[in-house]
């Protein structure tokens, strides 16, 4: 049995257990309440129909879960993640069969039902306190990871079944597109910034391809566009919609917009998740422009950008969007906040998406590059202040010489403290910061940090922590 999700929704394999000595009839109802609540949701799912099992589509026997994991297996490019549901004790021995032998190597979430202290009869219990238990100590010796619910067991019709499944889906997410991503890299790192050096074997390694182009292949696909294409009217439309263009500016509107264009019909022609830009220096030396409105506006769009052909902090950047459905952005835990030992300005020349900082957004040319190589070579920075919030903080890092990824996660707040500084600004509290740096130091980690405006603590902590196996420090 098979329902489709509707779009940008996760599909599950469903497991069904049941155990001969407990009433079956408990399990169909879970089955039924289940299997509407992931439909109201427009989750997708896989499931043994009522007829394949002599126990109404449940699982108990090794037969039943080779019966199921032949299904799984026959859907295997559209499951995502694998619900188990014990409505009471469950078998492990067809639900682990059906879980080993399907292959999948997605994540597993494991739920189980509550008994009522009145409705313990033979009848009645359910032992699924106890059967979880079971399960779980299976998926362990299978060395199978699994996801377990906030609670260890509750109601089939409690509201926190959906709250769970809901956070399972990102997980799912995270750990199903980050094994698949395609990541840009567009342009050479830059000669000053040996912090930004990566290991694309040890991303392979996880399945993280990365996608490289020359700086001047884009220059010159941009340089081709017709100045009265249609698509590069749309273009300059689109930037001024976006962003207040200065009069003495108006210029290189068009250069601009041509830049934009030939970055974005590369990423769609070689289906790119995430980009690093070289945006220093030969593009303002050789073509005349900033790539920062370019990266805001493909950020906002899902489409992480990271400076500095960061390419590990696009895949953190990539992490933090798939996990939250939201924009993401990159920042360098760049000033103190005078004798604040908890706030840090957190800032980069001007790339941040719209939605971080919410309010008119002015273009400008870099700071920085503006000194030495001419404002009108560097007009394309995004100016604005992020406004205040949640936020998500974390990063990735290729450590060739212990062989790994190793990763942080935290959370702390974006404050409305003024700071006079041009670029995207966002002064930052974090918990116990002083401890955090000394980590970072200590460890190695670049200066850049990714950020996404709120909690996905939790999420990332299972999808990076327990799926993809990579080294993780969480800062609380």
């Amino acid at each position: 049995m098979k329902k489709q999700a509707q779009a940008g929704k996760e599909t599950f394999g469903l497991i069904i257990g049941t155990r001969a000595y407990f009433n079956s009839e408990l399990a169909i109802d879970v089955r039924k309440t289940l299997l509407e609540e992931l439909e109201k949701a427009g989750y997708g799912y896989v499931i043994l129909d009522e007829c394949d099992t002599p126990t109404g589509g449940s699982m108990e026997t090794v037969e039943d879960g080779k019966k199921c994991a032949a299904l799984f297996r026959a859907n295997r490019e559209e499951i995502d993640g694998i619900i188990v549901s014990l409505p009471n004790f469950g078998f492990e021995v067809g639900i682990i069969n059906a879980i080993s032998r399907a292959e999948l190597h997605v994540p597993v979430l494991v739920q189980a039902c509550d008994d009522q202290n009145d409705k313990v009869d033979l009848d009645s219990r359910r032992d699924a306190f106890c059967g979880k238990i079971s399960v779980c100590n299976n998926l362990y010796q299978y060395g199978i990871p699994f996801t377990d619910t906030t609670f260890h067991t509750y109601s089939i019709h409690s509201e926190l079944l959906m709250k769970d499944i809901n956070k399972f889906a990102a997980i799912c997410r995270v750990v199903r597109k980050l094994t698949h991503a395609r990541i840009g890299q567009i342009g050479t790192r830059p000669l000053g910034f040996n912090t930004c050096r990566y290991s694309e074997k040890l991303l392979q390694a996880s399945g993280i391809t990365v996608v490289p182009v020359d700086m001047s292949e884009i220059i010159f696909n941009a340089r081709k566009i017709d100045n009265d294409a249609a698509a590069l009217k749309a273009k300059m439309e689109e930037i001024s919609d976006y962003a207040k263009v200065p009069e003495a500016y108006r210029e290189k509107l068009a250069v601009q917009a041509k830049f934009g264009l030939a970055v974005e019909q590369w990423i769609e022609a070689n289906e790119v998740d995430a980009t690093a830009i070289q945006c220093w220096d030969s593009l303002e030396q050789n073509y005349g422009c900033a790539a920062c409105v370019t990266m805001s506006m493909l950020g906002e769009k899902l489409i992480p950008c990271a400076c500095e052909t960061d390419v590990a902090g696009a895949v953190s950047m990539y992490a933090l969007s798939l996990a939250a459905g939201k924009p993401s952005t990159l920042l360098d835990w760049n000033n103190n906040f005078a004798e604040d030992r908890n706030k840090c300005v957190c800032t980069h020349c001007g790339n941040a998406p719209k939605s971080f900082v919410k309010n008119d957004l002015k273009l400008g040319p870099l700071g920085v590059l503006g000194r030495t190589l001419g404002k009108v070579n560097t007009f394309g920075a995004v100016y604005g202040k992020c406004t205040e919030g949640d936020f998500t903080y974390f990063r990735i890092s290729t450590d060739d010489t212990l062989g790994c990824i190793k990763s942080y996660l935290g959370k702390g707040e974006l404050t409305n403290d003024p700071y006079g500084m041009d670029g995207c600004i966002a002064v930052t509290h974090v918990n116990d910061l002083q401890t955090l740096m000394k980590f970072i130091c200590k460890n190695g980690f670049e200066h850049h940090v990714a950020m996404v405006r709120t909690d996905v603590v939790d999420i990332l902590r299972e999808a990076v922590g327990n799926y993809l196996g990579w080294d993780l420090y969480v800062h609380e």
